[in-house]
C-alpha cells in the first residue's frame, strides 16, 4: 500500500507544523516519527523523505532509526497487534514456538496483516519485561509466562472480544 502526499493533506500539515514546533532540529528525529507514526499509523515513505529534507539528516539515519524501533513500523499495521518478544529471556523460554504457533494460527510471518487489516504480527528484539518470560503483547496489554499451546487461542478470544 503505497500512498500519495501532497503538501495540502491536512496529516502531512499537521506533520509540518509539529516538525516547526521542534525548530526543525535533527535531535527531534525520534519524536516526529512518533507523531508520524501516530497521525498515519505507520512511516510511509513519502513521508520520510520530507522528514529527511525538512531536518536535513542523512536519509540513513531516519531509516536506521526507523527499523532499529520495534514500534515503528514501514507498513500498515493491523487494527490490533501481536507483538513476541524474541530476547534472550523469552527465546529460551519458548518465543521461537510461539511466534511459530501464532504464524500457524493466522497465517502470517512477523510485519504481515490478516487481509481483514484486524491483527498485525510483529517481533521485538527485547521487551524489557524479562522476568515475565516469554512475554507477547497485544495491543498495550503485557501477556506473561504465555505458553505455545494456547496463545493462538488466546488471542483469538481477544480478537472477538474488541
Amino acid at each position: 500500500m503505497s500512498i500519495h502526499v501532497t503538501p495540502d493533506d491536512p496529516r502531512v500539515k499537521r506533520v509540518a507544523r509539529e516538525m516547526k514546533l521542534y525548530d526543525r532540529r535533527p535531535d527531534a528525529l525520534i519524536q516526529i516519527l512518533h507523531i508520524v507514526q501516530e497521525i498515519f499509523g505507520y512511516l510511509p515513505e513519502p513521508v520520510l523523505r520530507l522528514v529527511v529534507k525538512e531536518l536535513r539528516v542523512p536519509a540513513s539515519r531516519v531509516f536506521g532509526v526507523s527499523t532499529f524501533y520495534h514500534y515503528f513500523s514501514l507498513k500498515p499495521r493491523g487494527e490490533h497487534q501481536c507483538l513476541v518478544c524474541m530476547g534472550t529471556a523469552c527465546y529460551v523460554k519458548g518465543a521461537g514456538k510461539i511466534l511459530d504457533q501464532l504464524q500457524k494460527t493466522f497465517g502470517l510471518k512477523p510485519g504481515d496483516v490478516t487481509p481483514d487489516g484486524q491483527l498485525g504480527l510483529a517481533q521485538a528484539r527485547c521487551l524489557g519485561a524479562c522476568g515475565l518470560a516469554p512475554a507477547v503483547v497485544y495491543d498495550e496489554e503485557i501477556l506473561a509466562r504465555v505458553d505455545p499451546s494456547t496463545v493462538g487461542g488466546m488471542v483469538q478470544e481477544k480478537l472477538r472480544g474488541s
